[in-house]
């Protein structure tokens, strides 16, 4: 293990040890999860667990959690052994730990009783906590009915109620917007700086660039710690931000050239990173380079490696990256054919170039003109709330379009009716051509549909599941031995067929859940927040797959809310309490965005934030990674208050600067300026 020194939380002087895990393992069975880890976490730091899916990082948790035994090595929190130590901890699992038919004071009410919290003393909190996540006008509400978001910050409220000396958070805001989870960390900021002692877990690594320190865990073993900036440094490797007008083709050109300075490329929105050796000898390269190909010339700067650059290319070079396979097509291509061909090609040593071959005619032919999913002011009403208001959407043959939008805003019952699955209480739904009877057996085999929360059967084994769907989609019997390998194969899952769905790390499941969907090659696709919970290195994978079937001309829906892919859309809109209040292309809405954002380097991260949301809307100011971005609509006037008012506070601005929207603070700023 590589270990990098390690530095206290800013805030202390004095470092107490909170946990002291030492030569920790854990075995089911013949399996491995956890082999021997080493690590200290100090009193009132936040310290990130980061690994892909699989690594052992929710069996470390449970372990320090109390609910699980070790089987061998020691862990103490404060001294005492972790089971002893549970009254002083507070755990936030994976999975929601509410009752959905409580309200959330009844939640907390039954959180505080567990954990005898004397009736006075809850009421404060409650309404200390609450006020604290803006939930305390809804306390009547039941679990249930809350968003994804507000179902977290609830959870967060009921492990804070016993008022815990230490927070264990497993992957606290997977499946939360944008605006949830960046007020979900200052939340946890604050509680920090308080002194609570936090451990957290988050496939986000936008996210983890908050935490004092970070260790990155993988195959059961955690192979480096440090804080963020040390991980960076310790990386070797400089970044440069690519922007060009053909980001597919530059991506594959630098991608394959024996260039040994260039080390990684990949798509960030609108933007490659490429990590190379040598930053000016990088730029030259990737320059000539395009220029070789007869691309345009690109915009290039220069930038520090994230986070996400350290975990990729550690893994990279673990040899843990996931393989690309390319999909078995059988499917004669021609919208609406469900025709099956025969003598296919099976996955394992076949021609990539043999796919491309079979690819339909591009999106200008007459054939994939025609609108795949179509709807016109489309509303659904239940009881006397409006859930969807009046929302149009039309998606093409070989199209990948984004439905996007804070938890809540209707995304998942817009895609219930656009696919028949729920009915429409008003407006025009056509989908494959079909306007009448959407759920005929015949427009089911054309399309396939990744929900967010029910796609496979838990009690089933991975290979169980795979047969069925493949059975209920159609696939003729002598061809689904070949699709079920795919996936097993694009899964990493070989030899581990015969597992319980239900045991698979969360994002494991959801790369089977996503292999289900496709096997019967749809023409139309919809995936609700297909990579939610899902690591760096296995987005990729999904986005290149997602790519894939668009350019063989599937049409695709999809929703996330790590906007960051959205950008690989065509076109998108946002949804707000129902309404679309945005649309058109990811270039074209971070363009229309009014303003100015400014990225701010200081040296006081959290206090800057604090103390600028004190004189600005709570939603221009934001910790992005080590830097703080701030909408401005007069940035010629603010720019001089920013400075001044952060010069009188003993806070040191390194750098400022205007940059680019990316999607997301285009995203919030949308959401915020309409509520």
């Amino acid at each position: 293990m590589k270990q990098l020194l390690t530095t206290s939380p800013p805030s202390s002087t004095s470092p107490t040890t909170a946990i002291k895990v030492h030569g920790l393992h854990k075995h089911y069975g013949n399996l491995a999860a956890v082999r021997g880890i080493d690590f200290t976490v100090h009193k009132g730091e936040m310290f990130g667990l980061i690994g892909p899916d699989g690594a052992g990082k929710t069996s470390t948790f449970h372990i320090l959690g109390g609910v699980m035994e070790a089987t061998a090595g020691e862990v103490e929190i404060f001294g005492h052994p972790a089971r002893d130590a549970r009254l002083m901890t507070g755990y936030l699992t994976q999975q929601f730990s509410l009752y959905l038919d409580l309200s959330i004071d009844e939640n907390l009410r039954y959180a505080g009783g567990l954990r005898q919290v004397a009736d006075d003393l809850l009421l404060q909190r409650r309404n200390k906590y609450l006020s604290l996540m803006d939930l305390d006008r809804f306390g009547d509400r039941l679990a249930g009915q809350l968003s994804g978001g507000m179902k977290q910050k609830l959870a967060l409220c009921c492990a804070l109620v016993s008022q815990p000396e230490v927070l264990l958070l497993d992957e606290p805001t997977t499946g939360v917007d944008p605006v949830s989870r960046r007020e979900f960390w200052d939340v946890l900021a604050e509680l920090s700086a308080e002194g609570m002692t936090i451990v957290v877990a988050t496939p986000y690594l936008d996210e983890a660039e908050r935490c004092h320190r970070v260790a990155l865990m993988y195959s059961g073993q955690i192979h480096e710690i440090g804080t963020p900036g040390e991980l960076r440094d310790n990386l070797g490797l400089h970044r440069l931000e690519v922007r060009t007008t053909n980001l597919e083709a530059t991506e594959e050109i630098l991608s394959q050239t024996a260039q040994t300075n260039i080390i990684d490329v990949q798509i960030f929105g609108d933007r490659l990173d490429v990590l190379v050796q040598d930053l000016d000898r990088g730029e030259t390269e990737v320059r000539q380079l395009l220029q070789q190909h007869q691309l345009p010339p690109p915009t290039i700067e220069h930038g520090e490696p994230t986070l996400e650059n350290v975990f990729v290319t550690r893994l990279r070079q673990q040899g843990s990256a996931p393989q690309f396979f390319p999909f078995p097509r059988s499917r004669k291509r021609g919208v609406g054919s469900g025709e099956w061909g025969v003598g296919v090609q099976g996955y394992r040593g076949s021609n990539q170039n043999s796919a491309r071959a079979e690819r339909p005619a591009t999106a200008n032919s007459t054939q994939h003109s025609a609108l795949a999913i179509y709807a016109h002011n489309l509303s659904r009403v239940f009881g006397k709330f409006q859930a969807v208001k009046d929302v149009n959407v039309e998606v093409r043959y070989g199209e990948i379009f984004g439905l996007l939008g804070a938890n809540g805003a209707g995304k998942t019952t817009t895609i219930k009716m656009l696919c028949g699955l729920l009915e429409a209480s008003g407006g025009e739904v056509s989908l494959g051509g079909e306007t009448g009877n959407l759920r005929s057996a015949d427009l089911r085999r054309r399309i396939g549909y990744m929900s967010q929360k029910f796609t496979l059967y838990d009690d089933l084994t991975i290979l169980q599941n795979l047969e069925f769907y493949s059975g209920v989609y159609g696939v003729p019997r002598k061809l689904r031995r070949e699709k079920i390998d795919w996936v097993i194969a694009t899964c990493g899952l070989e030899g581990q067929e015969n597992l319980v769905t239900g045991q698979l790390p969360g994002g494991w499941k959801q790369r089977v859940a996503f292999g289900a969907s496709v096997m019967h090659e749809p023409d139309i696709l919809f995936l609700d927040e297909p990579t939610s919970g899902v690591d760096p290195l296995a987005r990729r994978q999904f986005w290149k797959l997602i790519n894939d079937f668009a350019r063989n001309g599937t049409a695709i829906l999809v929703t996330t809310h790590y906007l960051e892919e959205a950008e690989q859309c065509n076109r998108m809109s946002f949804m707000v309490a129902g309404e679309t209040v945005a649309e058109g292309s990811p270039s074209s809405i971070k363009a229309s965005q009014p303003g100015k954002l400014i990225e701010i380097i200081v040296n006081q991260n959290q206090a800057a934030s604090k103390l600028l949301k004190q004189h600005f809307d709570s939603w221009r100011v934001s910790i992005f990674a080590d830097s703080l971005h701030i909408v401005l609509d007069n940035p010629e006037q603010e720019i001089n208050q920013i400075t001044q008012l952060l010069k009188a506070n003993q806070i040191t601005v390194n750098s400022l600067r205007p940059i680019p929207f990316s999607l997301e603070d285009a995203f919030i700023g949308i959401v915020q300026r309409v509520q």
